[in-house]
């Protein structure tokens, strides 16, 4: 079973709010538009189509460097 999150904040834009987690951790960091979006597990959960997921908050964006 493919354990899932909900992204909660960041760039309007990101393709998904729903993305796999793995491994299981405290932190996400999702490619995007030449840098990363950094996320990390809060205490909540909301409901979603997928069921009930863990909320990601956003706290930062690193770029990548050329």
């Amino acid at each position: 079973m493919t354990v899932k999150a909900f992204l909660e904040g960041g760039p309007d834009d990101l393709p998904e709010r729903i993305v796999p987690i793995t491994p299981p951790g405290n932190e996400l960091k999702i490619l995007h538009r030449g840098g990363y979006e950094h996320f990390k597990a809060t205490p909540r959960h909301t409901d979603t189509a997928k069921g009930r997921l863990v909320v990601f908050e956003w706290w930062e964006r690193t770029e990548i460097a050329e």
